[in-house]
Formats: C-alpha cells, structure tokens, sequence
C-alpha cells in the first residue's frame, strides 16, 4: 500500500480543492491516482488542466478516449490505472471485447480500434520517435492530423496518472476493483 496521503477535497491544499471536488462530481468519488496527485498542486494542477482540454476540447470520442487511456495504462504497466478505465470504458461503450484484447496487450479486432492502440502503442515504445509510416496507417484508419498530437496528451495525462499510481500503488476503489488486474495478465509483459 501507499505511504503517501490520498486526498479528498476536505484534506488537501486549498489550491487542489476544486479540481478534486470536480473530479469527485464526475465519478462519484476522488479517483485515487487524483487523490495522490493532490499531494504537489503543480501536478494536480498540470493534470486536471490537460484533461479539461483533452476531454472537453479534444475530437475523440468518449470511447476512444477511453481505449486511449487504457492502452497507455497497459503499456506503462499500471494496475490502478487499467482497473480504472477498465471500468471507465465499458461505462463509455468501448465492446467489451476491445476492452478485454487491450487489457492482455493484444491488438483489437475493431479496426478504428486498434489503430488507436497501435499508434499509442508506438509514440510510448519509441518515446515518440514514430516513423511516417506509423502515422500514415494511424491516419489511414480515418484519423487526422490534430488527432495524431491529440495522442500524445494522451500519454502524456496517463503518465501523471501512471506514474503516480505506480509510485504510490493505492488500493483500489470498490467500485473499480473488480476490473483488477496485473501486468502478468498481458502478453505483452
């Protein structure tokens, strides 16, 4: 378990209280990694900031969203965070078995989908070092340019939350905790 303190809304600074009073109204509880977040308001901060943009500003959809975050979770080996957005895209209509093909680190069958997965996948393993031909088959399956940078705030939100999550390892929330999972769980670990 954790050493660091997970925050809610009445314990942190009062820089980080509002961001985790939002979070806490969009979920339903302060997600954990956001909590730990809490403990330095630049990060917190940093984060709610990019995720406002990246949710609210951003073009894909809430699915896609998710299967970005998922497979970022997956690829930084992140127990709390692949749990989490486990549940967070089955709630926001990823199939099921896109969900289950990306938690075991394989690639999925839809597609749109998998060029998603594919594409993070790339921009994580080589640090962003993507070749043309990476991006012509990521735009290929029907994404645009903007889409391409709006991956890279993607990886870049789930490494606030991945490495956060990794550093403190928090218990999950009873919510999420069915949707455990560990990295022996994915081929590609």
């Amino acid at each position: 378990m954790t050493s660091y303190r997970i925050h809610t809304a009445a314990t942190a600074d009062e820089s980080v209280k509002e961001p985790l009073k939002a979070l806490e109204s969009a979920f339903g509880f302060v997600p954990a990694a956001a909590g730990l977040m809490a403990n330095s308001p630049v990060l917190l901060g940093s984060f709610f900031a990019a995720f406002g943009h990246f949710r609210g500003g951003g073009t894909f959809g809430p699915d896609e969203r998710q299967v970005l975050l998922l497979s970022n979770a997956v690829a930084n080996r992140c127990e709390w965070a692949v749990a989490f957005h486990t549940l967070e895209s089955l709630e926001d209509g990823v199939e099921p078995a896109v969900v289950e093909a990306i938690r075991r680190g394989e690639r999925p069958g839809d597609e749109r989908m998998a060029a998603l997965w594919a594409f993070t996948q790339a921009l994580i393993e080589t640090r962003g070092h993507v070749g043309d031909d990476r991006v012509a088959a990521f735009r290929s399956a029907g994404f645009t340019g903007e889409q391409v940078f709006e991956v890279i705030t993607a990886v870049a939100i789930s490494a606030m939350t991945n490495h956060t999550a990794n550093l403190a390892r928090p218990a999950l929330e009873d919510t999420v905790s069915p949707h455990a999972w560990t990295a022996e769980y994915s081929t590609g670990a």
